[in-house]
């Protein structure tokens, strides 16, 4: 065989492992861009080299594939928090635009559960999605505070086990550090990066807490149970950047220079973009936090009006003037 043709069914058989739900032909072809008939070639060689195959049941009603043998293991530990930090950083490029690095990341975490025993891969798959579903990203892009990677892997053992945790808190307004108890529900990054959380009694609505804040967390070891109706992602899309409050409907018009950059940026997850007949464009999306929208559409200057909401478009024409003052004074000095 030659090489190119073993690379490529060491790629398939990879594949093919490291997929729980196994591979159907189809997405075979569409992942390797090649025939059907060059498709079930290719299976065949990995059944004959590697095999067998075993079909994995399926509610879609076709054939999934998958290699269950030991042939492509590798004496190696992943770990959940390791796949979860490769999913999270592909994320993170997918969301800056950069589709080739987080594609390359996403194949290297199929890599990676290629070498997890089967038994270790069904548990692994479990606390992963726990997590993927508990960490998510706030939309305002800016400079990043550095983390404790000791603390971020505390938290997310409490989010997979359900485990209270118990930390010293910096209240910003007091200046004061406070005892605090909580159920952690996921961890939200942004500009900065925030645990969300309720309190341990379980009374009230999640809370933001600033990791940077966080002093002597530790596990308790004491349980709660998750509220079923909370989604990370809903919670986040509340807010434009961390900073919860009452989501307003917003209506953002770009002028006919800037169409075409607005249409490339996302502004909100939930957005919709319309494309006028004069050239301008329409973003509308739905979201709390006036003060950081005003702090990011001061970048568009002028190419930008605010249609609604009203209290939007005044907090940004004060900030603009603002500026404007601050910046004729230092000319004048």
């Amino acid at each position: 065989m030659r090489y190119e043709r073993m690379q490529e069914v060491m790629d398939l058989a990879v594949r093919l492992q490291g997929a729980r739900r196994g591979l159907t032909l189809d997405e075979i072809q569409e992942t390797f861009a090649i025939s059907r008939r060059t498709a079930e070639r290719r299976r065949d060689a990995v059944d004959a080299v590697f095999g067998p195959l075993t079909l994995v049941a399926q509610d879609d009603g076709k054939r999934h594939w998958r290699l269950g043998s030991d042939a492509l293991r590798r004496l190696i530990s992943v770990s959940t928090q390791d796949l979860a930090a490769v999913q999270a950083a592909a994320l993170a490029l997918e969301r800056d635009g950069r589709a080739e690095p987080a594609a390359a990341l996403q194949g290297f975490a199929v890599k990676l559960r290629a070498t997890l025993r089967a038994e270790s891969q069904t548990r692994l798959e479990a606390d992963l999605e726990v997590l993927a579903q508990a960490e998510g990203f706030a939309m305002r892009p800016g400079p990043k505070e550095c983390l404790d990677g000791d603390l971020l892997g505390l938290l997310r053992e409490a989010i997979t086990t359900r485990q209270l945790v118990e930390f010293h808190y910096l209240a910003q307004s007091t200046g004061r550090r406070r005892r605090q108890l909580v159920r952690p529900l996921g961890l939200l990054y942004g500009n900065r990066a925030f645990l969300v959380a309720g309190k341990g009694s379980g009374e009230g609505a999640p809370w933001l807490w600033r990791l940077g804040n966080v002093s002597g967390a530790r596990l308790t070891g004491e349980t709660f149970e998750r509220d079923p109706g909370f989604n990370l992602g809903s919670f986040a899309e509340r807010s434009f950047g961390t900073f919860q409050e009452r989501p307003v409907n917003v209506a953002l018009r770009f002028a006919t220079g800037v169409a075409r950059d607005a249409a490339a940026f996302r502004f909100h997850p939930c957005q919709t973009v319309t494309a006028n007949d004069d050239g301008s464009l329409t973003v509308r999306f739905r979201a709390g936090g006036i003060d950081e929208m005003c702090w990011h559409l001061v970048t568009w200057g002028e190419s930008v009006t605010v249609e609604r909401p009203l209290r939007l478009r005044r907090r940004l024409q004060r900030l603009c003037a603002t500026l404007a003052a601050h910046h004729l004074g230092a000319g004048e000095g």
